[in-house]
This record gives structure tokens, sequence and C-alpha cells, in this order.
């Protein structure tokens, strides 16, 4: 059992609000998953040549030194954000390829959380409301987020292993409910070349849909073949650059609600973490059809 939450405002002024109307939504789930919390928010766009590096340290961390050997490595400045707990963002106009691998190689404690253009995630051990305060989630800004609540049923209770997940670029998954298939996904990606970094069930739906993503499928279509290889119990909310999208499996055994407004589209796993959205009283409010695919347009 773990508790999932979505955001995404439809109008420009509420941008700014998007940290504060989330925070009650993700601490109205913590009796569904305490243990771990994240959430991964996307903001307006950097240049097309820059990229965004989410990194997690975990205890105390010379970010300093890292700056420093970024600059004497690649000769330039590193533009490394202030950190705020154990996380720090890289913003780089070099290639992938370079970043990464200087990084692992260079840092292998740090692992990065989110890559991409518009994509910042949070994520980390404690409850919501711990981790909430952690990062300061009511001050966030941006278009829509993903974010979850976790109760460990399968895999240990470690930052990485909480949700939510990301593979490629401006992509993240949450998920509620557990694959019965997911080693024969691994498998199956494996052969392929993809890299797997924890034994969580959910990192595999969210490396198979970033495959297909990158074999040529739009998100819709990715979606269509999850259904067809994912088995399981499942809602998944999934995040990009510009969508977010909400599936159930064909039993609907894992809860959704949905509540949209002319301002709004909100998703929790419980309508009490809703309950305190303005003009509430007046949104259309349903529950998703399992096996059907809602797709919001930021």
């Amino acid at each position: 059992m773990c508790g999932i939450v979505g955001l995404l405002v439809k109008k420009p002024h509420l941008r700014e609000r998007l940290g504060e109307l989330m925070v009650p939504m993700l601490i109205g789930m913590s009796d569904r998953g305490s243990d771990s919390a994240g959430l991964a928010v996307f903001t307006e766009p950097l240049a097309e040549k820059d990229r965004k590096y989410s990194l997690y340290s975990g205890s105390a961390f010379n970010w300093q030194k890292l700056a420093q050997d970024y600059q004497t490595h690649f000769g330039i400045e590193a533009n490394l954000s202030v950190p705020v707990g154990d996380r720090a963002v890289l913003i780089s106009d070099l290639f992938l390829d370079n970043v990464k691998p200087w990084l692992k190689q260079n840092y292998p404690q740090l692992h990065i959380l989110s890559t991409g253009r518009t994509i910042d995630l949070y994520k980390d051990i404690g409850t919501p409301t711990d981790v909430a305060h952690r990062y300061n989630f009511q001050s966030l800004k941006g278009s829509h987020l993903v974010g979850h609540t976790r109760m460990a049923t399968e895999s240990a209770v470690t930052p990485d292993r909480a949700h939510p997940f990301t593979a490629g670029e401006d992509f993240c998954l949450v998920h509620n409910g557990s694959l019965s298939n997911p080693n024969e996904i691994r498998r199956k990606l494996e052969a392929r070349g993809i890299e797997f970094e924890t034994d969580n069930d959910t990192e595999a739906a969210c490396r198979f849909l970033e495959w297909r993503m990158q074999e040529g499928d739009d998100l819709e279509a990715a979606i269509h073949k999850g259904f067809e290889e994912l088995d399981g119990f499942y809602t998944f909310l999934m995040g990009t650059a510009d969508k977010l999208a909400l599936v159930r499996d064909a039993f609907g055994c894992k809860p959704a609600v949905v509540a949209e407004t002319d301002d709004y589209v909100a998703i929790a796993s419980e309508f009490r973490s809703l309950a305190h959205l303005p003009n509430i009283k007046h949104a259309h409010i349903y529950e998703p059809v399992p096996e059907e695919m809602y797709v919001w347009t930021a």
C-alpha cells in the first residue's frame, strides 16, 4: 500500500502555488506510506543545450570540491545550486555522455536522481512530513508534479528505492501496487543493454515505458504496450515535460481519485488528499476506469 498524488495547474498564476497546494496532498497520504516520500516537479524548460542533474548525496558531502573538480576537469565553472538537505542540482551544457560517466566514476556515492531540461526530483527516507520540510516542498513552483509516499513491501527502504523512478530525460513514474513479472521485463531490457540501479519492480515498469519511447513510441503508445507487457496490480502516475498520465490495471484493485476544475487536475489515492483544494466542492470528481488511459497536457 502506497500513496500517489499528482497535480497539474492550468492557469499560469497558479504555478507559483504548486508546492503550497501539493504539500497537504502528500502529507494526507502518510497513512498509506510512511517510510519514504518523493516528488518530481516540472518547471520552465532550460535552453535546448542545457540539462539539470538532480544529485543526492545521502550524507555529509563536499559539494564545493565537486564544483572545483568539475571546473578542473571540464575547464568551465560548475553551475551548482545551493544544497538543500542532501540534494543539489548541477546545470551543464556539456554532452550527457560526458557528465554522467564523470559523475559516476569520480563520485560514485552520488545518486543521479533525474536528468532533463524541466524535471527536478526529490526523494528520501522518512515520513512525508519530514521529507516535505527537509526539502522545502512548500516553495516549489512549476506546471505539474508527481508525488509518492511509500510503504515498502518488496525491496529495502533506501532513498534510491523511493519513488518517483526516472529513466531517460524528463520522465518519471510512481506506482501503487506490485508487478508479477518485473524480472522478465528486466531480462528483456538488460539484453538490449539497459542498466538497472535497484531491484524494485517499479524501476522495471519505468525503464520499459522509457525504452518504448526511445524506440519511437509517444507516451500514449508506450502505455498501450505496457498494458500488454506489464503484469500485476498497479496504478501508475507518470510525468513528462508537458504531460501527466494516469493508468490502472485491468482489475482496478489499486485506488485513484481525480478532481478536475478549470484551474487544475488533481489526483490522489484517496479523496482526503484533495479535500483542501480550492473550489473542490465544484470539481468534477471521478474514479478512473481500469485499463484506460488518462492524459493531461500542461
